[in-house]
This record gives structure tokens, C-alpha cells and sequence, in this order.
């Protein structure tokens, strides 16, 4: 049963300094965007899933269309949701082929990653840890709780590119394992959506360059003097909250890391 959505206003009352009150305000679709965000961060609408129509969206929030339209352009700019003309709106999911390689930023230098084809996965290991003092403050953790640690290699065109290691709040990917990774045909994160229903919405990254340690040279087949890419990614689902810590090291004698800036 849908509940009958709060009181929508173009303006609530915030406090300014010595004591006066002026008004925050808060733009009608803004708030419009903020209601769908919650519904999809409970889970109403799953990946890959149609949203209502505009219309029935105004009717239920009781606002014009256009107010609704605005709220998922911005929804859609921030590739939550997927516009398809004639058939509706629809939940993003990194199942999509034009989604999958939405954070993978290094590409080839002949070609392009759709034509390379999928990465190759050997996952070195997969175990459950406590949090260090460094990934449970990155992950909202407390130092100690459980995560999970992966290690892997990606092989691109039978070439070790890109070491990575991955750490993951415990209670959320319970049962996961390397054999679990391994045996997923699809993107990574397809299988953190499918499978544990968590969606990354979105990430930050750092990158420097770097030198390999002994370990990380021999599995990237690369000498101790070779520079790398490190990128430090941290990736959040709905309400920005951090999922997944990310460290990666980048081959780019083949390969370069590109980011469209608009």
C-alpha cells in the first residue's frame, strides 16, 4: 500500500546567525528526487526494474509532470535510472552492457575496451578479516568488524594489467567467496547488486604512480623498477555510503587511464 507522501514546500525555515531564521530553500523537484532516491535505496524499484511513469509519479507525490521530469533528469545525469524512448524509465544496473564499464578508466591503447573483450579474473584470495584502523574509518566501520579481503589479477589479451585489492563490510557480503567471484560471468559489480543487493552508485579515486613491492611485481610479470598506476578507489551505494575500498595497480605499458572531463 503507498503511503501518502509528506508535504512537499518550496522552502523550509533554517537558522542564520544572531538568532534569525531565513529560509532554506529547497526546490520542489529537488525534494522530488530526494523521495525517489529513498525508494530506491529501499528496494521498492529493483535494478533493471521500470520506475511508475511521470505521470503516476506526479499523482503520487502531488506535483506537476514537469517538476517529476526535472527530478529524473537529474536522476538520470547521475546514471541512477536509464531513460529507453517508447518503453519507460528504468532502475540503472551494472548488468547492462553499457553500464559495465562505467568505472573502468583504463583502456587500451589499440582499440577500445568493448573490442578487447572481458578482463580475465584470477583471484589470489578471497577471506574474511577484521577491519584495520585505515578500512573501517574508510568504510564507516569500527576497527575490528568483520570484512571481507579480495586479491585478484586482471588479465587483459592474456596480459597481467591491473592487481587489485578489495575490501568489503563484512555484513553485507556474508557468504561470498572466491569461488563465488571466480564462477561470475559478468561485471563485478553486476554481482554485488544480483547477488547481495548492493548497487555502487558512485566512486572517488586517487591515483599517484608508484613502484611495485617484490609480491606485486611478480604477479603483474612486470620488474621492481617498472612504475604503475595505483588508484585508490572508494565506491558508495545509495545515500552515500561507502561499500567497497579498492586499491589497484595499473600496467600502462598497453594500456592508459582515460577520464572524460565535461
Amino acid at each position: 500500500m503507498t503511503q501518502t507522501p509528506p508535504a512537499l514546500t518550496e522552502a523550509a525555515a533554517a537558522p542564520s546567525g544572531a538568532g534569525q531564521i531565513t529560509p532554506a530553500f529547497s526546490p520542489l523537484y529537488q525534494q522530488i528526487k530526494d523521495l525517489i532516491l529513498q525508494s530506491l535505496q529501499a528496494g521498492e524499484w529493483k535494478p533493471g526494474e521500470a520506475i511508475p511513469s511521470e505521470m503516476e509519479l506526479a499523482a503520487r507525490f502531488r506535483v506537476s509532470q514537469g517538476t517529476v521530469r526535472k527530478a529524473i533528469d537529474e536522476l538520470a545525469a547521475d546514471n541512477l535510472v536509464v531513460r529507453r524512448q517508447g518503453k519507460g524509465t528504468f532502475v540503472a544496473t551494472h548488468a547492462e552492457q553499457q553500464v559495465q564499464y562505467r568505472f573502468l578508466r583504463l583502456q587500451p591503447d589499440q582499440g577500445d575496451v568493448s573490442e578487447e573483450g572481458p578482463a580475465q579474473r584470477r583471484i589470489i584470495d578471497c577471506k574474511r578479516v577484521r577491519a584495520s584502523a585505515e578500512v573501517a574509518r574508510l568504510l564507516q566501520l569500527r576497527t575490528g568488524d568483520a570484512a571481507m579481503q579480495v586479491r585478484r589479477v586482471l588479465d587483459f589479451a592474456g596480459t597481467p594489467t591491473i592487481l587489485e585489492d578489495i575490501w568489503l563490510p563484512g555484513h553485507a557480503f556474508k557468504g561470498l567467496s572466491a569461488q563465488h567471484m571466480a564462477a561470475y560471468p559478468g561485471a563485478t559489480y553486476a554481482m554485488f547488486e544480483l547477488d547481495f543487493g548492493v548497487r555502487m552508485v558512485r566512486a572517488e579515486e586517487k591515483l599517484r604512480a608508484v613502484l611495485p613491492d617484490a609480491e606485486q611485481a611478480q604477479l603483474l610479470a612486470v620488474d621492481c623498477a617498472t612504475p604503475l598506476l595505483s588508484v585508490e578507489r572508494l565506491a558508495y551505494t545509495y545515500n552515500d555510503v561507502p561499500m567497497e575500498l579498492r586499491r589497484g595497480l595499473y600496467r600502462t605499458d598497453t594500456h592508459h587511464y582515460r577520464n572524460a572531463l565535461n
